[in-house]
């Protein structure tokens, strides 16, 4: 027997128990041992039930990732062949899952007869979140347990559900009293079966999944969320398998679930989405950093400034719970900072993502102060104040007197120099930069900016805790912008130039959003607040290179007090939640040009296309180059996850590398000669993407 099983008879019981760390990865070894199991257990005329169990507590997290896109996925034996084999033994099979099962953990739940959970454990079809969809019998097998439209829902959330929900939806027949538990209790179960006579595997729930729906429902269902679905391939693929589970014999329905599968598989969709995945696994890897540094203890949090930034910081430490100390110099910003946080958790209580107790457990752990004083035992200290280098570096010289020796003292700035705020202080080792995205409660980013002085256990401190209160924290070094802002600068210059030129807001930013990105350019900087960028490139003229039509049109907007959507004027206008075009803005793009001798002409999509997404791309690899940024998968993960670059495109990097370099190089190299001045002013490719192009690499890295 393989090492991956742990393999036992007890009185009638074939327990097999999967023995492959961390997770139980269903790749081709685990998957030939699985098989091998059960085959042994249904032949052995001793074992009258068999029971499915992760020996280690994990039932298993799906399919080994590294495998989808080559020939060992479907090396065999593959898992839908595997698991329609466990469907046609004749002993009851009893999968007994522990913590998790999900993607193809959970099909392979589905192919056992019968399910018992642990109280935490959670459920789930999560493959839509790399661009698939399940492979091995969930879009077959799971609408005729729980019902066509429960089963689609479920598959295209890609969410995790509870033992509770599952047992409910009929997807767990029992849940454990607790999780030292389960096996005892599977075991009970098995005998219960056998003692009942119970048949290998139940007659099926929803024999017809779609019986109780309308005939036109999968129909509708496709143009009510097709909208949203945007360009995604994989959401279209899963609906028409459980159209096929609607219509079509269970062996069929298999057969073009596998079909489906594969050519979700072979997608650039799917390949860019497990790119992100590795991505998000990599990024924790810091170079110098070793699993066995000793780390700082963080067990109280303060947060400086109670606004907006502020109270988002400081809900997350306390949803995380930890104690927090929000720190306020008037007693009414205090105020207004806590009801607001209140006020945001009042909302989540009402959609019942918490509860009432649940709120004022994590109320309880905030307190409000207008004393540097009460400072003096936090572990790590955040200032969110105004985004002006004075002020923070103002901030940082109280808190050199208040902080105790050791205490992380971050900066929360999206665009000044880390390294000028810590000079501020004699203990340069101990501050970080910490850029929260607003909402910061909400977005899952967190770039993390280390100084040239910053501690290497500082550094590893701040990742841990960053991953504790659920953020993605990618390293950056430090420069104007880090790696997000600095990217947006030449992206927003070219938005900017081209309604100069003769292009207009809408066409531009209906050419990104045609990307799936979630705004364009002008619409983002109307939410964000014309004014806001403005003072951050105003604050920042000495590390940003200017001609005098650089991002004009947004200074013209910001002098006549049109900030965007605070205001219902910027590049829109607003009336509520609905935007529309403003021919004045149009208007003023044709004195702005007449003025600055700039020629207007009609502008093909294609240009904005190219100007604004290799220009993004072209700093990117200059980050790089720089080392600013680690690896351009880091840089993939910040655009996506702080600016709405569509996932499924992989990132600015990824999209790059699929685009062809020797193609980006072109088209900056053929705008470098045909825009004149201004061309050769900023379309100057970056040293490593010539290198890259002439070494004829296809991939984007350090060479």
């Amino acid at each position: 027997m393989s090492d991956l099983i742990h393999y036992r008879l007890e009185d009638g019981l074939a327990l097999i128990g999967l023995a492959h760390p961390p997770v139980n990865a269903l790749g081709q070894p685990l998957r030939a041992a699985i098989i091998d199991a059960c085959e042994r257990a249904a032949a052995d005329e001793r074992v009258e039930a068999i029971i499915l169990y992760g020996e280690h507590g994990m039932f298993s997290a799906g399919a080994d990732i590294t495998e989808f896109g080559t020939e060992a996925s479907f090396a065999e034996p593959d898992l839908p062949s595997t698991l329609v084999r466990l469907t046609q033994i004749h002993k009851p099979l009893v999968a007994a899952i522990g913590k998790l099962a999900l993607g193809g953990g959970m099909e392979l739940a589905l192919a056992c007869g019968y399910r018992i959970g642990e109280p935490s454990t959670r459920v789930g079809l999560s493959e839509i979140n790399l661009g698939l969809l399940p492979g091995a019998g969930g879009t077959q097998r799971l609408p005729r347990l729980i019902g066509a439209e429960s089963a689609l829902n479920l598959i295209l959330s890609g969410q995790q559900i509870d033992a509770e929900r599952a047992r409910m939806l009929g997807i767990l027949d029992r849940i454990a009293t607790a999780a030292e538990q389960l096996l005892d209790e599977a075991r009970a179960y098995a005998n219960e079966l056998i003692d009942y006579g119970a048949p290998a595997r139940p007659t099926e729930a929803w024999p017809e999944p779609a019986e109780d729906l309308p005939g036109d429902f999968l129909a509708r269902y496709r143009t009510e969320h097709e909208p949203r679905w945007k360009s995604r391939l994989a959401p279209r693929l899963v609906l028409s398998a459980l159209e096929a589970a609607c219509l079509l014999p269970l062996e069929e329905g298999l057969a073009r679930e596998l079909a489906l599968f594969k050519q979700a598989e072979a997608s650039r969709q799917s390949k860019a989405l497990r790119h992100v995945f590795f991505a998000e696994r990599e990024a924790g890897r810091i170079p110098g950093i070793g699993a066995d540094i000793a780390l700082r203890k963080v067990d109280k949090v303060a947060v400086i400034g109670a606004g907006t930034m502020g109270g988002g910081i400081a809900m997350n430490f306390a949803n995380a719970g930890i104690p927090v100390a929000l720190l306020e110099l008037k007693g009414e910003a205090l105020d207004n900072g806590l009801m607001q946080i209140r006020k945001n958790y009042e909302i989540s209580v009402k959609r019942g993502k918490m509860t009432a107790e649940q709120l004022e457990q994590r109320m309880d752990l905030l307190f409000g102060t207008l004393d540097y004083n009460d400072l003096a035992d936090a572990d790590l200290v955040i200032e969110a104040v105004f985004e002006q280098m004075e002020i923070k570096q103002q901030v940082f010289r109280t808190l050199e007197k208040v902080c105790k020796p050791g205490a992380i003292l971050a900066t929360n700035t999206s665009s000044l120099d880390v390294d000028a705020i810590a000079a501020t202080v004699s203990r340069p080792q101990d501050v970080i930069g910490l850029h929260f995205f607003s909402p910061a409660n909400v977005m899952r980013l967190l770039e993390v900016v280390r100084g040239k002085a910053t501690a290497p256990d500082v550094l590893a401190t701040t990742m841990k805790i960053a991953k504790h209160i659920g953020k993605l924290p990618v390293l950056s070094g430090v420069c104007f912008g880090f790696i997000g802002n600095r990217m947006l600068e030449p992206y927003s210059r070219e938005a900017h130039r081209l309604v100069l030129e003769g292009a207009t807001p809408a066409q531009v930013d209906g050419v990104l959003t045609g990307l799936d990105l979630n705004m364009g350019i002008f619409s983002m900087l109307d939410l964000a607040g014309i004014d806001v960028s403005f003072l951050i490139r105003d604050s920042n003229r000495a590390a940003i290179a200017h001609d005098e039509t650089y991002c004009r049109l947004g200074e013209e907007l910001y002098a006549l007090g049109r900030y965007g959507q605070k205001t219902g004027r910027g590049f829109y206008l607003y009336e509520g939640r609905n935007c529309k075009e403003d021919d004045e803005v149009v208007v003023l793009a044709e004195r702005l040009a007449d003025e600055l001798e700039v020629p207007r002409r009609s502008i093909d999509d294609q240009e904005i296309h190219d100007r604004c997404m290799f220009m993004l791309i072209n700093e990117g690899i200059q980050l790089l180059d720089e080392g600013i940024a680690l690896r351009a998968s880091d840089i993939d993960l910040v655009w996506i996850n702080g600016y709405g670059f569509p996932a499924h495109l992989g990132g600015p990097m990824h999209y790059a590398e699929q685009l062809g370099l020797d193609k980006v190089l072109a088209g900056i190299e053929h705008y470098r000669h045909v825009l004149g001045e201004y061309g050769q002013m900023w379309f100057q490719p970056a040293q490593l993407l010539e290198r890259l192009v002439a070494a004829g690499n296809t991939r984007i890295e350090i060479i």
